[in-house]
């Protein structure tokens, strides 16, 4: 950062004295030909008077150059009389460019900000770094909107959020031979919304740490794994869309994460490696997605139900269909949107609505629920 301070610019009025020069004139000469006082052109000239556009207009018709010209050396003078670029707001900048700070401070994810020092402090200690100029990077594979894009501020400060609140919590030690178990426990819940409620005791019987934490605003993002070591897998979900079918979309897709011990694959500002970042995250956010809908609904049968049902889709047909692989039919509702097969205006009434069930059962940070820090230790 160059805390050098800026030369001070030149007065106008010595630009001024230059073509009074340049033209043989006094002053007084110049006076008579704007039609001021004399006392006006000296105090422009001393630079106790400022130069307007009106008086850049006339000095440009008197003297030859251009009222652009006035008006610039006049804001060159005042600014170089500001002084040194005020560093402390460049600083603040920089923070607020890597977090939203004022959001992150509402829902208290960080201490009240009274001072730059302070802000700092926070930041630091919120993403778990020495300095705000290291890289904020977290291992975590996320399914968002923007797929393919690099983390938003927002988003790495969720996800920075989610990882912060699971460390807090204990749970059973998770063994990659009981994950079937965990599927299979999990599939019996998803017949009900009111189920939902046990969902999170189920993760965390199997190792598997279940946090949800409400999105901050812009943050488009419905889940994420992150992974505390080796062995101590962590879910988060923001419930950003509250529909069933979203509800066990997400999690099946965050599980096929952790099956496979998948880690986002590092950012990198080498161009020589962007590509292949976006292909291999873009692979593995298809094939979670591909797991996840076989582990709600096995695409057989799926498939079978859209040839012998399609395109004429009843209310019945669908229950019925739902209740024979034993889900809701919200969720076969979802899948038949997924695949174009009907509107998403279609049978919205059958997207029953979770977040209510699954809030009160989970370690929740938002929608009224507040996580002290001092607790999360």
């Amino acid at each position: 950062m160059d805390n050098r301070s800026p030369e001070l610019a030149p007065l106008p009025g010595e630009y001024i004295r230059a073509e009074l020069e340049k033209h043989n004139w006094t002053q007084e000469d110049l006076a008579g030909i704007l039609g001021r006082p004399l006392a006006v052109v000296s105090r422009i000239i001393t630079g106790k008077t400022s130069i307007t556009p009106d008086t850049a207009r006339e000095l440009a018709e008197a003297l030859g150059r251009s009222a652009e010209f006035w008006l610039n050396a006049e804001a060159a003078y005042q600014l170089s009389q500001a002084g040194k670029p005020v560093d402390s707001v460049r600083r603040r900048a920089y923070l607020y460019e890597i977090a939203p700070v004022k959001e992150m401070e509402r829902r208290g994810w960080i201490g009240r900000i009274d001072s730059d020092e302070t802000l700092e402090a926070e930041l630091c200690k919120f993403f778990g770094v020495d300095s705000t100029n290291e890289t904020l990077r977290i291992d975590a594979v996320t399914r968002k909107s923007d797929v393919g894009e690099s983390l938003t501020p927002s988003q790495r400060a969720w996800c920075f959020r989610v990882k912060q609140i699971a460390k807090s919590k204990r749970v059973a030690e998770y063994r990659d031979d009981r994950f079937q178990s965990c599927l299979l426990d999990l599939r019996k819940l998803a017949a009900y919304p009111q189920e939902t409620h046990k969902v999170p005791g189920v993760l965390e019987s199997h190792g598997i740490r279940f946090v949800v934490v409400e999105p901050l605003q812009s943050c488009k993002v419905e889940g994420v794994v992150v992974w505390l070591d080796d062995w101590s897998p962590v879910i988060g979900m923001s419930l950003r869309y509250d529909r069933v079918d979203s509800f066990w979309f997400t999690l099946c897709h965050e599980l096929s994460h952790i099956k496979h011990k998948d880690e986002a694959p590092l950012d990198s500002e080498l161009t020589d490696y962007a590509s292949i970042t976006i292909v291999v995250r873009n692979s593995m956010e298809r094939r979670a997605d591909e797991e996840a809908i076989d582990m709600l609904v096995p695409q057989h049968e799926l498939e079978s139900f859209i040839l012998r049902i399609g395109p004429l889709y009843s209310k019945e047909s669908i229950i019925r269909f739902a209740h024979r692989m034993k889900i809701h039919p919200g969720v076969i509702v979802g899948q038949l949107q997924y695949r174009r097969e009907i509107g998403y205006h279609a049978n919205r009434e059958m997207l029953a609505k979770v977040r209510q069930v699954v809030v009160p059962a989970a370690t929740t940070d938002g929608w009224g629920n507040y996580i002290d820090p001092r607790n999360l230790s």
